[in-house]
């Protein structure tokens, strides 16, 4: 074997080696840069500043999907199946008038979002520009924005309700990444 064909039977190898290390690099590089940042729970509520008139509960609650039925039992496995992550929860007032509670449900993909939001009957609510969709109850706004469903449900029933759930809600709406 000559020098020349000897140096390129080496040389063979530690190319393939080299193309192989640097698609690893780019693959991962790339796994990287498309998942979304984990953003925590707390972040994505809104205060007092920034939802005007309401006053949220200092604790937030957030349960993981396998923890999911011991916070909402009956409805849980509706959830689990559309692919949810993790639940977080809050309370608000809106001043001494209306109690309500926020339920952030995050998806593995928007999909999972709509397929919950889709599900849920539709009549009777105003469709409120909010979100990719959303809908207006009375005493409750549930929306969705990319993976995340939201649900606001009062405790009180009166006119001015809706239109406060609605304050809330696009306050949260402007918390949550795309």
């Amino acid at each position: 074997m000559t020098h020349s064909s000897r140096h390129r039977a080496l040389l063979l190898p530690a190319l393939t080696w080299l193309v192989l290390a640097v698609a690893l690099g780019v693959m991962l590089l790339f796994c990287f840069a498309c998942q979304r940042p984990v953003a925590s729970a707390s972040s994505l509520f809104p205060d007092s500043a920034e939802a005007p008139g309401w006053s949220k509960a200092p604790q937030i609650r957030t349960f993981s999907a396998d923890k999911l039925f011991d916070y909402i039992d009956g409805d849980a496995e509706k959830y689990l199946k559309a692919g949810v992550r993790s639940t977080s929860t809050a309370d608000y007032k809106f001043g001494d008038k209306l109690q309500a509670t926020v339920d952030l449900y995050t998806f593995s993909s928007s999909d999972g979002a709509k397929a919950i939001l889709e599900s849920e009957p539709a009549m009777g609510a105003q469709t409120p520009a909010l979100g990719d969709a959303a809908r207006l109850f009375a005493q409750s706004l549930t929306f969705r924005k990319g993976f995340y469903l939201v649900r606001i449900v009062a405790y009180q029933d009166s006119p001015e309700v809706a239109p406060a759930l609605l304050n809330l809600g696009q306050a949260t709406e402007k918390k949550l990444p795309r």
